[in-house]
């Protein structure tokens, strides 16, 4: 595990990266613990430097319109 600080968008697209790739990473395991301090520099660096970040249940986001089943 090689965690660091996220202080540029390089850092952060590159914690992003990682994030991916250990994804489904066991809960207790070596790369389980790193996927959740990983996860919480990612939402940090975004609170602090991101205007918004992305909310998946937004529905402007995904260009979805109100709409009434008939």
């Amino acid at each position: 595990m090689n965690i660091k600080l996220i202080k540029t968008e390089s850092d952060y697209d590159q914690a992003l990266v990682r994030l991916e790739k250990i994804f489904d990473a066991k809960l207790g395991s070596k790369e389980g613990d790193e996927l959740e301090v990983l996860a919480f520099l990612i939402e940090k660096y975004e609170l602090r430097f991101k205007k918004r970040p992305i909310n998946l249940n937004d529905e402007k986001h995904f260009g979805i319109q109100n709409y009434t089943e008939v």
